[in-house]
């Protein structure tokens, strides 16, 4: 069995944090965005070896619960060399059982180090998945397709291509804890609860 990365199982997206969902919402939609999903609680455990070699090797384990149960692999990926995008290879199964999926992870000797929840909605433009997400620390808009089509889309959205992310959520966690010195690891709504520690100063490098 090869090894080699398959293009159709690329994912290729750049996300940026934005000030008002309820006014992005309304821009998607004037550009003729259709809804394909409605806002949507998730929660997302990182599973990894016990020293963490997944995370070392810039990979990704997922378990995934929304209203259904997911596992997802992450890997970098060659085309990632020049792109302007973020490129990732990607692998995902729709589990029927989440707490099997759980126990199976578990016994192969995985271990969850970390959580992070969000509330997403999700669009599709053309031929772009779009979706605004709310976070413990900030919302942002991200856009997954064809590099051209994410760029096109982006432009139709008054989207500041300059200030595109392309570090994942758990990224830009690691960037909080740094810049806040927060002593916790989660990214959840309950750790962040009556605390204010936007991600807006971090990505903008204030003191």
């Amino acid at each position: 069995m090869s090894g080699q990365v398959n293009s159709t199982r690329l994912e290729v997206e750049v996300k940026f944090l934005i000030q008002s969902l309820p006014d992005m919402r309304r821009k998607l939609l004037d550009i003729g965005a259709r809804q394909t999903k409605p806002r949507l609680f998730e929660r997302n455990w990182r599973y990894d070896s016990p020293w963490e070699g997944l995370r070392r090797a810039g990979k990704l384990l997922r378990l995934r619960q929304d209203d259904r149960a997911i596992i997802t692999f992450k890997g970098p990926a060659p085309e990632d060399e020049g792109s302007e995008a973020r490129v990732r290879e990607e692998l995902e199964v729709v589990v029927d059982d989440f707490e099997q999926a759980r126990l199976i992870l578990e016994r192969v000797g995985f271990e969850a180090f970390q959580v992070y929840e969000k509330y997403r909605e999700t669009f599709d433009h053309d031929s772009v998945e779009i979706v605004l997400d709310e976070l413990p620390f900030g919302d942002f808009i991200e856009l997954e397709g064809m590099e051209a089509d994410i760029r096109q889309a982006a432009d139709a959205l008054g989207l500041d291509w300059e200030r595109r992310i392309l570090v994942n959520y758990l990224g830009l966690m690691m960037q909080a804890q740094s810049y806040y010195e927060l002593d916790f690891d989660d990214l959840t709504f309950e750790n962040f609860k009556g605390k204010h520690y936007p991600i807006g100063p971090v990505l903008a490098g204030e003191k």
